[in-house]
């Protein structure tokens, strides 16, 4: 029965009342805990979230610009970059490509479609002893050569190439 003058019941349910009281010293004591570390800058949402963005590289209107801005300009060619993709794209807007890199220390994958507004389409960045492999769905405005571009850690940058033939434009052709 509820009391008439607040409407709550005239003897609450003591389990609510504890597991509330549970979440509320929980929740305090990992905000207690938290503080240091997003005080002193050890956590830092853009530093784990966003990598650092080559705006220069990403806009560049050809493809020699791009690869500059990319550091990529002497990229060396290799057999270790093995490109799969379509040799006849249907559509244009949707144009699948798979990479893998065999150059030890590889840091980095790029993919470039040369004839494209903006030819630089992703880069993918690789921490740690891994097997460089993307899967990507890139736009292609026409035919054109697309480049995958390794770099190591080393500095130096390796590039492989695949023509892929588009029917249909994507990059509003």
């Amino acid at each position: 029965m509820a009391n008439q003058a607040t409407g709550w019941p005239n003897n609450p349910p003591a389990k609510n009342m504890s597991e509330l009281r549970r979440k509320l010293l929980k929740s305090s004591v990992s905000v207690a805990l938290l503080s240091p570390l997003i005080g002193t800058g050890l956590l830092t949402p853009t530093r784990v979230l966003a990598a650092e963005w080559s705006k220069n590289a990403f806009t560049a209107r050809t493809v020699n610009d791009a690869l500059k801005a990319y550091g990529s300009a002497s990229a060396v060619e290799s057999r270790d970059i093995v490109i799969n993709a379509p040799e006849i794209a249907e559509n244009g807007a949707k144009v699948e490509v798979e990479i893998t890199c065999n150059i030890p220390n590889t840091r980095s994958l790029a993919i470039f479609a040369d004839k494209n507004p903006m030819p630089l389409c992703s880069v993918i960045e690789f921490s740690g002893p891994v097997l460089p492999y993307v899967r990507a769905q890139i736009k292609m405005a026409e035919t054109t050569r697309v480049r995958a571009v390794a770099k190591a850690t080393d500095g130096k940058s390796y590039v492989a190439f695949r023509e892929v033939k588009v029917t249909l434009g994507g990059c509003g052709g």
